[in-house]
């Protein structure tokens, strides 16, 4: 029975980008470990994908003696588990989890690449995290981006060694549960919740976005954008996140706007994605850097019209004009007309997205990529054998 450890920064990256993935590999006869900081969400994943957990102390900010110190955790694990397979996910897990395999001897070493952190850091820090790409990718065997136009990045960037890198099918880290985010999958109680938290008007136009309430996910623009807008006092804007002012924060004015203004909704993170979604006449994904972001594959599956910004990551799921409608990163105005127009142009956004509807059936179903994932581990594991 081979062994494969998973391991990611912190456990909700388990629980929401991984999930399931865990489990698959279990039925289909791997022993599998999961890695990652500790937090509320372990229990919960443990039981879900039926697989044991080990705790290393990972911080998702640059912390270089404490990060020497979970390093030497992570090799003493792996030197006692001696996994066949160590797969990596977020960026802090990635650099240590690679270096330690490779100095605990695993032979196959795998990182999944979900977007690069330094593309929107400061130049000091920028220089550290572009270091960090590079050392990480360095002791993989193979580098795993999740989308096309992202790994053609870091061919441009020069990061690594172009022959080392890999994508799963037409990309993602997971695909999308199409038997969750379905309109047939939708519970009554859970959109009335939905329903009563947002108390949309009669005819409201409904704005949602979802995902962490930080600049890089373009909340700054988008509050702008929507409060500039003609249609501001016939729509709601619908914040399905939470507040990270201590690692990526937005400004004091943007965050009293959306504490403040009657049209403005911000709900802290919920499991039921999917309803917020049914009760929504557009989705906004406004962000400054993706990988492949699962909010538009979920939106996609839930046939919700799609406005986002044209970045790495969107553009490889969103065509413009075709399955949704793209604005160039950080442009508030272009933003502002875009909502204005998906406020009137309702029937041709519709179609945009069962356009759409029809790309994540037939590419990114979970079931898909998850049996991709396990193609891939066999022939890195029949390679090393062949040797």
């Amino acid at each position: 029975m081979p062994k494969l450890i998973r391991i990611t920064t912190v456990p909700l990256s388990l629980k929401l980008l991984l999930k399931g993935q865990m489990n698959f590999m279990k039925s289909a006869g791997w022993e599998v470990l999961i890695v990652s900081a500790d937090g509320r969400e372990i229990h919960e994943i443990t039981k879900k994908e039926g697989c044991e957990h080990q705790v290393i102390p990972f911080t998702r900010k640059i912390t270089p003696f404490w990060d020497l110190y979970c390093l030497w955790l992570l090799y003493k694990l792996l030197r006692r588990e001696k996994p066949d397979v160590v797969h990596t996910h977020t960026p802090k897990a990635g650099l240590l989890g690679m270096i330690a395999a490779k100095l605990a001897g695993v032979k196959v070493r795998i990182h999944t690449v979900a977007g690069l952190p330094y593309m929107v850091a400061e130049k000091n820090k920028k220089n550290l995290l572009i270091k960090a790409e590079r050392w990480t990718y360095k002791y993989a065997t193979e580098v795993w981006p999740n989308s096309y136009s992202l790994g053609e990045l870091i061919i441009k960037e020069k990061l690594c060694d172009p022959n080392k890198l890999k994508v799963i099918g037409d990309g993602s880290s997971n695909g999308v549960d199409l038997q969750h985010y379905s309109r047939e999958a939708l519970k009554e109680n859970h959109l009335v919740a939905a329903t009563m938290r947002v108390m949309p008007g009669e005819n409201e136009f409904i704005i949602l976005a979802v995902g962490r309430l930080v600049k890089d996910k373009g909340i700054e623009e988008l509050v702008k954008a929507f409060l500039d807008s003609k249609i501001v006092n016939r729509a709601k804007l619908v914040l399905l996140g939470s507040f990270e002012q201590d690692l990526n924060p937005i400004d004091d004015h943007t965050l009293r706007q959306i504490q403040d203004h009657p049209k403005i909704v911000q709900i802290d993170w919920t499991d039921h994605v999917s309803h917020y979604m049914a009760i929504s006449d557009v989705l906004v994904h406004a962000s400054h850097r993706e990988g492949f972001p699962n909010v538009l594959l979920e939106a996609g599956a839930m046939q919700l019209p799609i406005i986002c910004s044209n970045i790495i990551g969107n553009k490889d799921i969103v065509t413009d004009r075709s399955t949704g409608l793209m604005f160039p990163v950080k442009k508030a105005d272009v933003l502002k007309e875009a909502l204005e127009f998906a406020y009137v142009k309702r029937e041709y956004m519709q179609q945009l997205a069962d356009n759409l509807y029809q790309v994540i059936k037939s590419s990114f179903d979970r079931r898909k990529v998850q049996s991709l994932i396990k193609e891939n581990y066999d022939r890195l594991l029949k390679k090393e054998s062949s040797k």
